[in-house]
């Protein structure tokens, strides 16, 4: 029997890392050691009252059955108690905080709730992927804003004619991004939600960095903007904050509408988390945040490395403030980043990703993950800086 899938889903393309996986299990089997510089999964774990806290929880006996979808009330209130700490906004745990099973499940549903056939998404591009598969599973239409150089990879609203403009259904925005590394001020956002607000767009902010910053630089919120909240959500995460990915909790915040509409379709979804990870996410939300800092040093340690040897290489770099990536520009001789990264990769056993798997502004660049140990690290850069020498 020949099974036929439904066309929302026979429209996307299979994920660019579960390809690569492969090619590195092969890779991996002939011998070669292989150095990830490809993904964003932090290598370091989650303090150790973070996990005491899951353990002391997982052995109550009480704590083993369905978890509250949508996350406690003790932990949307805790999440509600960051956004106060962090950014100085009051978010109502009940109505404008809902917990999600990681912000991608958040960012994936949002388009799932919000677009119909041929409603318009605003993508920048390059961009996270599951901005464009939710839109494309949902079957709308999306338009690019590209990320460049010349304007700091912000979207420059004014290139955004009019007419698309009105169309617009949803905008989605990620600072410090991801791929670009690139921050972006409040006074950014406050543009944005004068522009969404005029059009009747809804803002959708994918912030899983704002606490992975360097150099003192501090990352803003956009709900700190004056009436955000009537157009704007935000997705965040314990995942890069806590060095929490694997325990999958998020966050999405802001505009109660989206929360409610959000939190219905959950309910169709899911069960929710296992109640002792609720538990210690509340935990890290609203324990000792000191050691973010120091765990910051050692991502900018990195960064430092990164950059130093690439730009000796000549790849164009901007100096990243914030987030897990280094974003560079291909040297000279250097065209097609694909190539480029492919033959890295077989030649060395070093893996880094092209940047036009991202978006097509992202052709001539590539992406280095930071979530890597110092000392493979620099195994990585002296095998990159031999390998290019040669190739000269």
């Amino acid at each position: 029997m020949e099974i036929k899938p439904a066309q929302r889903i026979s429209q996307v393309k299979p994920y660019f890392f579960a390809d690569l996986e492969k090619t590195i299990a092969l890779l991996t089997q002939s011998g070669m050691d292989i150095v990830r510089l490809d993904m964003g999964s932090p290598d370091l774990p989650p303090e150790e009252f973070i996990i005491e806290s899951l353990i002391e929880n997982a052995r109550r006996p009480d704590m083993h059955g369905y978890g509250k979808p949508g996350g406690t009330f003790e932990l949307r209130s805790a999440f509600a108690q960051y956004y106060q700490n962090r950014f100085n906004v009051e978010l109502d745990p009940d109505r404008e905080v809902l917990g999600l099973i990681g912000s991608k499940e958040g960012i994936f549903n949002l388009s799932q709730v919000l677009i119909n056939a041929d409603d318009l998404v605003l993508l920048p591009d390059p961009c996270y992927p599951v901005y464009r598969a939710g839109a494309v599973i949902s079957h709308g239409e999306t338009y690019p804003m590209p990320l460049l150089a010349e304007n700091s990879f912000l979207p420059d609203l004014d290139q955004i004619p009019e007419d698309v403009a009105r169309q617009a259904k949803l905008m989605w925005l990620n600072y410090p991004n991801n791929p670009t590394g690139a921050v972006a001020p409040l006074s950014f956002f406050e543009e944005v939600i004068d522009f969404a607000r005029k059009f009747e767009i809804v803002v959708a902010h994918d912030a899983p960095y704002v606490d992975v910053c360097f150099d003192r630089y501090v990352a803003p919120s956009i709900l700190q903007v004056a009436g955000a909240k009537e157009v704007a959500v935000e997705f965040n995460s314990l995942s890069k904050t806590y060095n929490m990915a694997g325990w999958r909790v998020g966050v999405a915040a802001g505009n109660t509408e989206i929360i409610r509409l959000l939190r219905l379709y959950k309910s169709q979804l899911d069960s929710s988390h296992f109640t002792p990870i609720m538990e210690a996410a509340k935990t890290a939300l609203l324990g000792d945040q000191s050691w973010i800092q120091n765990r910051n040093l050692v991502y900018q340690s990195r960064r430092d490395i990164v950059v130093k040897t690439m730009k000796q290489l000549g790849f164009s770099i901007e100096m990243p403030k914030a987030s897990l990536y280094v974003w560079a520009g291909l040297p000279a001789g250097w065209n097609d980043g694909i190539a480029f990264c492919d033959a890295l990769l077989r030649q060395t056993g070093v893996s880094i990703t092209p940047g036009v798997v991202y978006g097509n502004s992202g052709a001539g660049y590539v992406r280095i993950s930071l979530v890597t140990p110092e000392v493979r690290l620099i195994e990585a850069m002296r095998r990159m800086n031999k390998w290019m020498k040669e190739k000269v």
